[in-house]
Parts: structure tokens; C-alpha cells; sequence
């Protein structure tokens, strides 16, 4: 049968996939000042606090099926062009899960399964950076099984589709999911593939505020080039620093608020950039959730380290504010970064005289004992093997890794090669040592949830005190973490998520419950392998029929 029009498309791209796994950079667009990093000319740059913060849409599914008394929703994404309004003059295009940034919303109660069926719209390469948009999509947060889990080499082409299985059978948490093509996660997330991934339960429901008082923030920092497209500068693979900061893909923005407690679900979806964050007025935040869920009790805090992919829930009382006070969610930054003139602000909240509804529950209470965590319950006796690794950045070569092995290993060796292989069920303590000189590691481990039990020898900081799944490593720390690992066999990554890093190559895998030579029944690349998009076939074939019958009445 005759191809179409994108078939041939991706067959021309094709041959890009044969650089990714040399690890070739973008070279970088401009230098950088003190100052500002953007080319574009300062009468064209957003100013703090002159946009409204957006919120992004629900995603519904469109199919919802009971089979053998469970419950699955079946939802349905695409990756593909778009644009966005983030500069007053400009319009920025941008990579997004149905064209937007951030991607929809998707909440799902405890124990509904989701099939998430992800589109890859894209054209065969990157529009402006020029590598092959060849996707994959990792629900990071989520314990799926490794062929679901986004593994950086299961990669879905353009014109191609991959039905996602997730289980969520995890207590509430906020997760995202994001882009984790091998050697092009950063430019791809950059680009605007990330969205927010709610599990909810009836615990936190009757704990926490909801509706429009529960708000999910994604947090990003992003550079803009001279007429007003995003800039990509790594400055030779240490990191992406931009000198805007954006909030749901708002510069700056402003939200108002009434005088009760709002819950805020922060996500830090940028590439590089850590924060500090703290309020103008300096009065404490209260810590109730961390990337695992709720905290067994909530902590009262003045500011918190928020790594790249970290997600920290925080409840703020506006009901001791003046009508008309303005407070501010500031950065303090932390060592290392690259910082300008506004990066030391994030958003404004506005305190309005709205009345508020005292029936609900949650407008005045802050709650302190929470919900238990098993992961939190863990103890070091449980631990049947205590192991350490080194984060290394080479000096000759430009690359990072964990101890000495780097992803590229992990490929030579046909993805057997592992940093670790616990058993099934295993409870472990992992220690991880950043002594690669100047800069700091935000350290997702896959699969599981943790709990951190020091750090530099230290008690870990009170806002650490829940189940996470990113370790802040700053310059020469030393983190030791407990865990259990399970409930799936398979092999599942470890990376660093400075996402400059991860793509140049500070990312391993480990494998649990597996043999040497055991078959991998959840191959994490062939198991479950994307399939050709049939639904976009059919739209394309009836635009060419179109086409030519335009032609022919011509």
C-alpha cells in the first residue's frame, strides 16, 4: 500500500535515531550575563507580576469500563506543536501534551486503573533544536511496570502510539508525568512536555482543602531568543538556568485569594534550577505532603530546598492578611545556581475581601497529624544490604555518571548492565555521595518510594519528614535512604534530574528480582511496543482526499 505523507516523514527521520545514542548536544545560543540570559530586547521581556496565574484543564477519560469488580479509565493524549503566551509582544512555540503547557490535569481516585494512550504528533525532528522527536512518557511517581514506565530507549516515533497501563493503587500523591527520550529529556521537557498527575483518597480528601482551593503550581525557569522562541543554552551540559520564571507557564503571575487556607501542589519541572522558597512576609508555610504522598505529620517550615522534579504539598493561611496585601512566593536560591535580576521571584498571591464559606471543613484547619506512610514506618533493621554509590562528573570527557558507569554502558551492554539487584520484596539502605565538584543532584530513583535517613550524618531537614522519590544532593553531601523494593520484577532507572545531567549521562539501572540469566518478562523495550497510530492515519488520509478533490474541482 502507498505510504503517507508522515509516513515518509518519520522514515526520513529515522536515521536521527542513530545519534542518539552518541550523546550530541545543541550548542549553545548565546552567552550569558549576570544579568539576564535571554537575546531577546528587554522592551520585549515579561515584567513580574503583570499575568494571572492559569490553571490547567482537567483531563476526562473517555471510556470508563468495570471488569471482575475493577474499575479502569481510559484517557487519551497527544504530543504535538502549539504555542504559547508567556512574552507581552511574542508568541513562544512550544512542545505540549495536547499543544499546551502545562499538559492537562489527570486526578484519578485510589484504585482506578488508567490506560493512557499517548499520540506522538510530532513532526520527525525538533522544529528549532533538530534532533528526532522519538518520545517516551514517564508517569514519574507512579510504581508501574517497567515496559509503562518510560524507559529512556522505549521510544515511540512520530505517527506512533503507546497505550500506557498505570495501576495507582499508591496512596494520594501528587506525580507528573514528563517526556524521557534518551539524551533529549531535557530539551523535550524544556519545550513544554509536562504535565500534573493527581492519585486522590478519601484520607486526604476529608484532610486537605479541594476544588479550586487545592492548586497545582508547576514551577519552570525558561530564556527567550531574539524574536522570541526558547533559548537553549547548557552551558557545556551543567545546566539550563533561565532568567524567567514561570508558574503554569505564566511569567510571574498573580492569583488572588480569600482569607482561608489554600493547599498548593508545587511541582519543579525545571531543567537546572533549584529554589529556596519562602514568603515575603516571612511568616512559616505548613508541609503536609511530599513526593510520596502525605507526611505522617505535617511540619511547619520557613523555607525549603525544592530540587528539580521534587513535589512538596504546603498549606498557606491568608486569613490573618489585610484586604489588598499583596504576598509574595520568593526564591532564595541555593549554591550554584545561575541567577538574574527576577529569578528571586516566583508568583503573587492577592488578598481579596471575597467572603468565604465557613461550612467547608478545611477553610480554617491546619491539620498536624496526618495519615500513616509504610514507607515512612520502615526501620534499618529491615535492611539486608547496605550499598554506595558515587555521582562523578568527568572532566576530560564532559560527562557525568554514577559511580563510573554511564548510560551509554547500560546500552553497549544490550540493557543488561545494572547497579544493583535487590531481591523482590528486599528492604535496602542506598547511600549516594555527590562529589562531583561544583553542583547539586536532584536523585530520582524509579519504581520506589524512600525515606531519607541523613544527610552528611545529620537528621534530614523537617520538610524531608514524608515518602519521596527525589534526593537533594547538594555539593558534597552525603544522603543514606531506606527502601523496599517491589511490587513488580524488572529493571528500572536511577538519574539525576538536572535533566542536562541525565542526557549527558548520569543515569544507571538497577534490576529487582531478576536472575542473571533470567528472561525479563516485563522487558522494559519489548514488552509492550508502540504501535502505528491508525486514528491519525485516517484524519491524514481523508486531509490528502480532501486536498485532491480541491485540486481536481480547481
Amino acid at each position: 500500500m502507498d505510504i503517507s505523507r508522515r509516513q515518509a516523514l518519520v522514515m526520513g527521520g529515522l536515521a536521527g535515531l542513530g545519534v542518539i545514542g552518541a550523546g550530541l548536544v545543541t550548542a549553545p545560543v548565546s552567552s550569558v550575563s549576570a544579568k539576564s540570559a535571554s537575546a531577546l530586547d528587554e522592551r520585549h521581556m515579561p515584567r513580574p507580576y503583570q499575568s494571572t496565574l492559569t490553571i490547567p484543564p482537567r483531563l476526562s477519560p473517555y471510556k470508563r469500563v468495570i471488569l471482575n469488580g475493577e474499575t479502569t479509565h481510559f484517557y487519551s493524549l497527544s504530543q504535538q506543536l502549539g504555542t504559547a503566551k508567556i512574552l507581552p509582544n511574542h508568541t513562544t512555540p512550544i512542545l505540549g501534551y495536547n499543544g499546551i503547557f502545562p499538559g492537562p490535569t489527570i486526578r484519578v481516585e485510589r484504585g482506578v486503573k488508567a490506560v493512557l494512550r499517548m499520540r506522538n504528533r510530532l513532526p520527525a525532528t525538533h522544529p528549532e533544536l533538530g534532533h528526532t522527536l522519538a518520545m517516551s512518557t514517564h508517569l514519574h511517581g507512579s510504581a508501574s511496570l517497567p515496559q509503562f514506565d518510560g524507559y529512556a530507549n522505549d521510544l515511540c516515533l512520530p505517527g506512533f502510539a503507546k497505550d500506557y497501563h498505570f495501576p495507582n493503587f499508591q496512596p494520594a500523591r501528587s506525580i507528573w508525568y514528563h517526556d524521557h527520550a534518551v539524551h533529549f529529556t531535557a530539551q523535550n521537557v524544556y519545550s513544554g512536555l509536562a504535565g500534573h498527575y493527581h492519585i486522590t483518597d478519601p484520607e486526604e480528601r476529608e484532610l486537605l482543602p479541594q476544588g479550586i482551593y487545592d492548586v497545582p503550581l508547576t514551577i519552570s525557569d525558561a530564556l527567550f531568543t531574539a524574536d522570541g522562541k526558547l533559548g537553549y543554552d547548557s552551558r557545556s551540559n551543567s545546566g539550563l538556568f533561565g532568567d524567567v520564571v514561570l508558574v503554569n507557564g505564566q511569567a510571574w503571575p498573580v492569583m488572588k485569594v480569600q482569607k482561608r487556607v489554600y493547599r498548593f501542589r508545587i511541582l519543579n519541572a525545571s531543567v537546572s534550577r533549584g529554589y529556596r522558597f519562602h514568603l515575603s512576609t516571612g511568616d512559616p508555610v505548613t508541609m503536609v505532603g511530599t513526593d510520596g504522598g502525605l507526611m505522617p505529620v505535617a511540619q511547619t517550615v520557613a523555607d525549603w530546598r525544592h530540587g528539580g522534579a521534587e513535589r512538596y504539598e504546603v498549606l498557606i493561611d491568608f486569613r490573618h492578611y489585610a484586604t489588598g496585601q499583596r504576598v509574595e512566593l520568593r526564591n532564595l536560591s541555593n549554591d550554584n545556581n545561575r541567577d538574574y535580576d527576577h529569578t528571586d521571584k516566583i508568583m503573587a498571591f492577592d488578598v481579596v475581601d471575597t467572603p468565604v464559606d465557613t461550612k467547608d471543613p478545611t477553610w480554617n484547619r491546619i491539620p498536624t497529624t496526618l495519615v500513616p506512610s509504610e514507607v515512612m514506618d520502615l526501620q534499618t533493621a529491615a535492611a539486608v544490604k547496605t550499598r554506595h554509590f558515587r555521582l562523578k562528573h568527568h572532566d576530560v570527557t564532559n560527562i557525568w555518571s554514577i559511580d563510573d558507569t554511564t548510560w551509554e554502558d547500560v546500552i553497549a551492554s544490550n540493557f543488561r548492565k545494572v547497579m544493583a539487584n535487590p531481591g523482590l520484596g528486599d528492604t535496602e539502605i542506598w547511600e549516594f555521595e555527590n562529589n562531583s565538584g561544583g553542583w547539586n543532584h536532584p536523585l530520582h530513583i524509579h519504581l520506589v518510594d524512600f525515606k531519607i535517613l541523613s544527610r552528611n550524618g545529620r537528621a534530614p531537614f523537617a520538610y524531608e519528614a514524608g515518602p519521596k522519590d527525589v534526593m537533594y544532593l547538594g555539593e558534597g553531601e552525603t544522603v543514606r535512604a531506606l527502601m523496599k523494593f517491589g511490587p513488580h520484577r524488572g529493571r528500572y532507572m536511577v538519574h539525576c534530574h538536572n535533566l542536562v545531567h541525565e542526557d549527558h549521562s548520569m543515569m544507571a539501572q538497577y534490576s529487582v528480582g531478576l536472575g542473571t540469566d533470567e528472561e525479563d518478562l516485563n522487558d522494559p523495550i519489548h514488552a509492550a511496543k508502540p504501535d502505528w497510530d491508525e486514528l491519525e492515519e485516517a484524519e491524514e488520509e481523508a486531509e490528502e482526499a480532501a486536498e485532491e478533490a480541491a485540486e481536481a474541482g480547481a
